[in-house]
């Protein structure tokens, strides 16, 4: 995919050491999504207070869920596609889907060659992607109007084969047991978003916050952006519409995801193109909250 890589016009581009952090959910039911979140996931509760809760790994929150039960859910408006926990290796990702496998829960173990993965919903229909990097087995490339994979032996794939969970459950040793929480150097990879317009989000990521562009088709309606050359820290697909709206005001799921920048240096950076290219910002307890053109809330804060 690298071939595909562009950066701003002046050499800008955000701080190299730049990544995806917590997600922020709002929920019809806290109580049923943190039990899901525990025991599907084995996510650990980290806090709870009133009608949120920060669930993670003790070094690491990964997702935080608010407590709207008089939101709604909306089908063809902007957001979130899925979020993407990224585990340590494919063993505690053999781990995880072994462990939805013994609970019965739905799931849909996908080879896209360069990483291993499956994809899930919660019970309130967010997606999930669950997966570890496999780069030793090729690479993802998006040529024209194709995504593909090539393995490393050269030939082609359509990134999308179903997983070898034969050999996958071959990385579990004796003494791995499926209820533990998740390893404490998992964290959320990437974040996956339906958007109103290709174009105007990149001109967004990619024209104001600085994320290099991984990829881009017109013809699928897709485009990569990443930081420091990882294959993709945010996708951007229309695959519900172009000119889709926002979410309304009162609509379950995605609320923000936060990226997180290594250092205050790098935050003011960012935060002074916000200012300069005229959009809304809100300084929060954590960071500086905006949205992009379609509305969806981003968190800037240092990590």
């Amino acid at each position: 995919m690298n071939e595909k890589k562009s950066k701003l016009e002046g050499g800008y581009t955000i701080h190299p050491l730049s990544k995806i952090g917590a997600i922020a959910l709002n929920v019809s039911n806290l109580g049923n999504q943190i039990d899901f979140y525990q025991k599907v996931l084995g996510f650990q509760l980290l806090w709870r207070k009133e009608d949120q809760a920060g669930l993670g790994t003790p070094e690491r929150e990964l997702l935080r869920l608010v407590g709207q039960p008089g939101y709604k859910r909306y089908s063809r408006t902007a957001g979130l596609y899925h979020f993407a926990v990224l585990y340590p290796n494919q063993g505690e990702l053999a781990r995880a889907i072994g462990r939805l496998f013994r609970l019965n829960y739905p799931n849909s173990p996908t080879d896209h060659i360069m990483t291993k993965t499956t994809y899930l919903d919660d019970p309130e229909g967010n997606g999930i992607e669950l997966y570890a990097e496999s780069p030793e087995d090729g690479e993802w490339f998006i040529d024209g109007d194709s995504f593909g994979a090539r393995r490393a032996d050269g030939s082609l794939s359509n990134g999308r084969e179903p997983l070898d969970l034969e050999a996958l459950f071959r990385q579990l040793g004796e003494d791995d047991r499926l209820e533990d929480p998740i390893p404490p150097e998992t964290r959320i990879g990437h974040v996956h978003l339906h958007v109103s317009d290709i174009d105007e989000a990149l001109g967004f990521y990619h024209g104001t916050l600085g994320f290099d562009v991984m990829g881009v088709s017109p013809g699928i309606g897709m485009a990569f952006v990443s930081a420091g050359g990882y294959h993709h820290h945010i996708g951007l697909n229309t695959w519900k519409g172009s000119g889709i709206p926002p979410a309304p005001p009162d609509a379950l799921g995605l609320d923000h995801f936060t990226v997180e920048l290594p250092d205050r240096a790098a935050l003011e950076i960012v935060s002074a193109r916000v200012e300069t290219g005229g959009l809304a910002a809100r300084e929060e307890a954590d960071g500086l909250l905006l949205r992009d053109p379609s509305q969806i809330g981003v968190l800037l804060r240092v990590k």
